[in-house]
């Protein structure tokens, strides 16, 4: 018998798995030294080495079998846990030097300069600065209250106020995991104080706080528009109306199915419901955020402003929001520097690895490979866009939205440029010169639906971080999934009626 103060023996297994894991770290550190010795020491356009090189050892590879390495490889390392950002420009680095030896590795300063000098991508940290002050500045918790107070009477009032405080809350933020745990902190003890379905409460919070992946300014958009070429008023334009009604779309489920049983979203009682002068004196709290957005968006959408000078107004009226309101003071400011500080860098470190990976396979021929694959499958061009969505929800389940991005758009967006949509079922075409621009708010919709997808949506665990320990993951799983149905319903109607995403961008800019 075993005293838990005894030692506990190791099994075989484990012995075995420690002794593998210590064997394949020392191999990778060998080969590491003596290929640092071969850069440093011997001139890579002779055939001298030390001891040995892996330097061209995959010169040969057909792209087809490099395909399932370079993809394998990234698999195997993001299973294991290991950072999206330095996985990608690391696996793209040593498949540089497998393949074209240290003479080719001069080609990343080529993928990453670039990227460095696009003007467009400044306005990230400018837009993620602006959401980090208007947070500390207490408006979400305010702008919560407002439409809850005008909401509360109804049934699923305050699940529907939750989703239009979300809305809204997209509008200033254009970040995801900020909405859902921010909601989650004010609006779920709420819902749950007045009797609300868990599965309606969390879903609610969920799916409103995916909204700032797709409605202005939303950062994905902007990296969307870079990568492929965009322009970044026009996505925002394109992205507006499915956002808004997906919004819409949410709040109509929930009040309906409040209204079929109304002990699911109990309205608030009576007795503390305000009179219609105490809620339009609420209302007074929302003008300055209000405007700052409007002005903001009103600028980007009338071309007055680029993205980048749009997102520096928005940074200093949120300053100037947060004075008002009396929440300004310097530990505030130094938090959300520091938080759009750790977030920019993650974002461009991200874009970084990704760009020496992706481009190094076009490089070498995985663009025409991957084009013949999928136009060889013989698909319509609606079936070739199906399975593109159906791909980018498997990797959506893995990956996170950067990174789906950098390593997905490069490659589809062409074949889409290919192809020709006619309409589905006699509903109209989609014109030649949008069809880019259709693809983009179609896939910004799909990347909604990989925050709530289990096993591995990031909303669902942002989620679980603020619930209580009575509800269990498997809740939160469910109550993803009828919003998850919700997206997916949004995003058919995008792909039927092109006229949803094509509408705006054709009325201002023609």
């Amino acid at each position: 018998m075993t005293t838990s103060g005894a030692k506990r023996t190791p099994s075989l297994s484990g012995r075995l798995g420690t002794a593998a894991l210590i064997l394949s770290t020392g191999t990778a550190l060998f080969i590491f030294g003596v290929e640092l010795i071969n850069v440093l020491f011997y001139d890579p356009y002779e055939d001298a080495h030390f001891l040995f090189t892996t330097a061209g050892l995959l010169e040969d590879v057909e792209i087809k079998e490099l395909t399932y390495i370079m993809f394998g490889s990234l698999l195997v390392l993001l299973m294991l846990g290991l950072p999206l950002a330095f996985v990608t420009g690391g696996l793209g680095v040593v498949f540089i030097y497998l393949i074209g030896g240290q003479v080719m590795i001069n080609i990343i300063p080529s993928r990453i300069f670039p990227m460095m000098t696009n003007s467009d991508l400044a306005a990230i940290p400018l837009f993620i600065f602006m959401a980090s002050m208007l947070e500390r500045a207490g408006l979400i918790e305010e702008m919560f209250d407002v439409i809850y107070q005008w909401m509360g009477g109804l049934r699923g009032g305050l699940a529907a106020a939750t989703i239009i405080a979300s809305t809204i809350l997209a509008a200033m933020v254009g970040v995801i995991g900020a909405a859902v745990v921010t909601m989650g902190i004010i609006a779920l003890p709420a819902m749950l104080k007045r009797n609300y379905h868990p599965e309606i409460a969390i879903g609610s919070i969920m799916a409103g706080g995916t909204l700032g992946i797709l409605i202005p300014p939303s950062i994905l958009a902007i990296l969307y528009a870079v990568v492929a070429q965009q322009s970044v008023g026009e996505l925002y334009l394109g992205s507006l109306l499915p956002g808004l009604m997906l919004s819409g779309l949410y709040v109509a489920y929930v009040l309906f199915r409040t209204w079929l049983r109304p002990e699911l979203g109990p309205a608030v009682p009576r007795e503390e419901r305000l009179n219609l002068g105490q809620k339009l004196r609420l209302l007074l709290k929302l003008v300055a955020p209000l405007i700052l957005v409007v002005l903001v968006l009103g600028l980007l959408f009338a071309g007055i402003a680029t993205p980048v000078e749009a997102a520096g107004i928005g940074s200093f009226g949120a300053i100037i929001v947060a004075i008002m309101h009396k929440r300004f003071n310097l530990i505030a400011l130094k938090e959300a520097s520091v938080s759009t500080v750790k977030a920019s860098a993650m974002v461009l470190w991200i874009i970084f690895g990704a760009s020496i990976f992706v481009g190094f396979y076009i490089l070498q021929g995985g663009q025409a490979f991957i084009n013949d694959a999928i136009l060889g499958t013989g698909l319509s061009p609606y079936g070739i866009l199906f399975l593109m969505m159906v791909l980018l929800v498997i990797l959506g389940m893995f990956l996170d939205w950067v990174g789906i991005l950098l390593l997905a758009v490069p490659i589809f967006v062409p074949i889409i440029k290919s192809l020709t949509f006619d309409g589905l079922l006699g509903l109209p075409p989609v014109p030649g010169d949008k069809v880019a621009l259709w693809f983009g708010v179609i896939y910004l919709v799909n990347m909604q639906m990989s925050f709530l997808s289990p096993p591995f949506g990031y909303a669902l665990f942002y989620m679980r971080g603020v619930t209580p320990d009575s509800i269990s993951m498997a809740t939160i799983f469910r109550s993803a999934l009828v919003f998850l149905g919700l997206q997916v319903l949004g995003l058919t109607l995008c792909i039927l009626l092109p006229g949803i995403v094509t509408f705006l961008p054709g009325l201002v800019y023609g």
